[in-house]
C-alpha cells in the first residue's frame, strides 16, 4: 500500500471509527437516561483509570520509539523485544483486573463517593464486569503499537468499530427491554447483564481483530519466560517519567470525577452530572480524533525515526505540518461547536430516556470543551515531538503545573456558578490547563528543535481564526431564528444546526479561499480527488 492510499484507510477507519462511536453514544446515551447514566460511566471509566495508572500512559507514548529502536537495532527486527513487552504487559494487567474485581466496592467508592444506595451497588456490580477490559486495552496497545512501527496504521484505526457495533446492539436491546426510564434499583439480572456484557465485549472483539494484521506483517504473538531483559524495564527512566506523568492525570482526574458527580446532586438529578460531562467530552474528541489522532498516528512514528538518526530539523518541519493541517480543521469546528452547542445536544442526547433539558446541558458542557480544541490538539501532538525525543521528564514535570492548574479552577469555577453551571465550569477548567501547557510546550521546542516555520504556524492559525468568526456569526443568527420560529426540540434544533453549519461552512471556505490558506486547498484538492475516482 503507497502513502497516499495508506493515509486514506488511515483517515477513513478513524472517521468511521468515531462516526460509530458517536452512534454509540447516542445509543447508550438514550438507553441509560438521567438515572442511569452516573452508574454506567463512573464504572466504565475506572477500567480505563486502572489501564492508565499501570501501563497506559507508557504503552501509548514511550514504547513506540523503543520499538522503532528495536527494529533498528536488534537483528531479528524487534520481534523478541516485542513478544517480552507483550508477555509483561499480559501478566501485569492478568493480575491487576483480577485484584480489581476483588476492590471494585473500594474503588467505586473512591470515584463515585458521591453515588449513594442503589447507584452505588449498580456502580459496582458494573465495574466487576467491566475491569477484565484492562488485559485487552494492554494488549491491544501492544499489537497497534506493533503494526505502527511495521507500517500497518490503517487496521488500529478500523478495529474500534466492531467494539462500536457490539456497544451499539447492546444498548439498544437494554432500551428495547425495559419500558419506562429505568432506575438503579429496578433493573434485572437479565438487563444487568445486556450492558455489562456488552461494553466488555466491544473491547475483547476489537483487540482479537488486530490478529490477522499482525500475521500479515510477520509478527508472531507468542508469550515468552525470558524477563530478564524486560523492554519495560530496560525503558528505565524513560517509562518512569511516563508513569509520574499518567498518575498526574488521575490524581486531577479523580478531582474531576467526584465534582461532576457531585454537580449533579447539586442541581437535584443525582444520576446525570458526571454523564453530561463525559457525553460532552465524547462529543469533542470526535474532530480531534478525525483529524489530530489521525495527524499523530502518521506523523509520530516519523518523528522516532527522525530523531533516532538525529535530525532534529525534521522534527520542527514535521511537528509544523501537523499543526497546520489539524487546525485547518479544527478552527472551524471549535467556531461551529460554540456557536451551537446547545442544539446540538439537543439533536444528539433528546431521545429514549433523556430528556430535553439534560440534553442541552451536555451540549453547553460541549461549547466550553469546544473552547480548548485546538490547544488540546496541539499538545497532543507537541507531546509526541518530547516523545520521539526519548524526552519524558520534560512533559512529565510541565503535566504537574498543567493537572494543578487544572485542578483549581475546577474547583474556584465549581463553587463559583450556579449548579446549572457546574459541570460547564469543569469543562473550563480542563481548557485553561490546556491553553497554558501547550504555550509552554511549544517555548520549550522552539529552544529545543529551532523556530522552523514558526511564523508560518502562526500566521495559518490567525487567518483560520479570521475566516471561522466571519463564518460563525451568519451561522450563529440563523439558527437563532430558525430555532425563535421552530422552537428547541430535538427536530427543530436539527434543522437549526443542518441550515448554520451549511451557511458557515459554505462562508468559511469562500473566506478561507480568499484568503490563500494551502491548507486548506490541500484538503480540497485531496476530496475532490478521492469523489472523481
Amino acid at each position: 500500500m503507497n502513502r497516499t492510499s495508506s493515509g486514506a484507510a488511515i483517515a477513513a477507519g478513524t472517521l468511521v471509527s468515531r462516526a460509530t462511536g458517536f452512534l454509540r453514544t447516542i445509543v447508550i446515551a438514550a438507553a441509560l437516561g438521567q438515572f442511569l447514566g452516573d452508574p454506567y460511566n463512573v464504572a466504565n471509566t475506572i477500567p480505563n483509570i486502572l489501564y492508565d495508572l499501570l501501563l497506559g500512559g507508557v504503552l501509548s507514548s514511550v514504547v513506540l520509539p523503543l520499538l522503532v529502536q528495536a527494529a533498528h537495532d536488534d537483528a531479528d527486527g524487534g520481534e523478541a523485544y516485542a513478544q517480552r513487552l507483550l508477555s509483561v504487559v499480559v501478566a501485569v494487567l492478568t493480575v491487576a483486573a483480577v485484584l480489581g474485581v476483588l476492590l471494585a466496592p473500594q474503588i467505586v467508592h473512591l470515584y463515585g463517593g458521591k453515588l449513594t444506595g442503589a447507584d452505588r451497588d449498580l456502580a459496582t456490580t458494573f465495574a466487576r464486569y467491566f475491569l477484565p477490559q484492562v488485559l485487552f486495552y494492554g494488549a491491544g496497545a501492544v499489537f497497534t503499537a506493533i503494526l505502527n512501527t511495521r507500517g500497518s496504521l490503517a487496521l488500529p484505526m478500523w478495529a474500534p468499530v466492531l467494539n462500536n457495533l457490539v456497544v451499539i446492539a447492546s444498548g439498544a436491546l437494554f432500551l428495547a427491554i425495559t419500558r419506562s426510564a429505568p432506575h438503579a434499583g429496578q433493573l434485572t439480572h437479565g438487563q444487568i447483564l445486556v450492558l455489562a456484557l456488552g461494553t466488555t465485549g466491544g473491547i475483547v472483539v476489537q483487540t482479537i481483530a488486530l490478529l490477522p494484521g499482525l500475521r500479515a506483517v510477520g509478527f508472531h504473538p507468542r508469550l515468552r519466560r525470558d524477563w530478564r531483559a524486560s523492554p519495560l524495564v530496560a525503558a528505565g527512566p524513560f517509562a518512569g517519567w511516563m508513569v509520574g506523568y499518567v498518575v498526574t492525570n488521575q490524581l486531577g482526574y479523580l478531582v474531576i470525577v467526584n465534582l461532576a458527580t457531585a454537580s449533579g446532586r447539586a442541581r437535584g438529578n443525582p444520576g446525570f452530572g458526571y454523564s453530561a460531562y463525559t457525553y460532552a467530552y465524547v462529543l469533542f474528541s470526535l474532530p480531534y480524533a478525525v483529524v489530530a489522532v489521525t495527524v499523530i498516528t502518521a506523523l509520530f512514528p516519523r518523528m522516532s525515526r527522525s530523531a533516532t538518526a538525529n535530525r532534529r530539523g525534521e522534527i520542527a518541519n514535521t511537528l509544523a505540518a501537523g499543526l497546520d493541517l489539524s487546525a485547518t480543521i479544527l478552527v472551524p469546528a471549535t467556531a461551529l461547536l460554540v456557536a451551537l452547542g446547545p442544539l446540538i445536544g439537543a439533536v444528539v442526547f433528546a431521545h429514549g430516556n433523556t430528556d430535553l433539558s439534560n440534553a442541552r446541558l451536555t451540549g453547553a458542557t460541549l461549547a466550553a470543551f469546544a473552547v480548548g480544541l485546538v490547544p488540546f490538539s496541539a499538545f497532543q501532538l507537541q507531546l509526541r515531538a518530547f516523545l520521539a525525543l526519548r524526552d519524558s521528564r520534560t512533559p512529565a514535570l510541565v503535566n504537574v503545573a498543567v493537572t494543578a492548574l487544572n485542578v483549581v479552577a475546577d474547583l474556584l469555577l465549581y463553587f463559583a456558578l450556579p449548579a446549572r453551571q457546574k459541570v460547564v465550569g469543569l469543562a473550563l477548567g480542563f481548557v485553561a490547563s490546556y491553553v497554558v501547557g501547550t504555550v509552554w510546550f511549544g517555548r520549550i521546542l522552539r529552544r529545543r528543535l529551532g523556530p522552523a516555520n514558526e511564523h508560518r504556524v502562526a500566521r495559518t492559525h490567525v487567518r483560520l481564526a479570521i475566516a471561522a468568526v466571519l463564518a460563525v456569526v451568519p451561522a450563529y443568527f440563523a439558527a437563532r431564528l430558525l430555532t425563535a420560529g421552530l422552537g428547541l426540540d430535538p427536530e427543530s434544533s436539527f434543522v437549526a444546526v443542518a441550515v448554520a453549519t451549511a451557511i458557515g461552512g459554505a462562508v468559511f471556505v469562500g473566506v478561507a479561499g480568499r484568503m490563500r490558506i494551502r491548507e486548506l486547498d490541500d484538503i480540497v484538492g485531496m476530496v475532490r480527488r478521492r469523489l472523481r475516482r
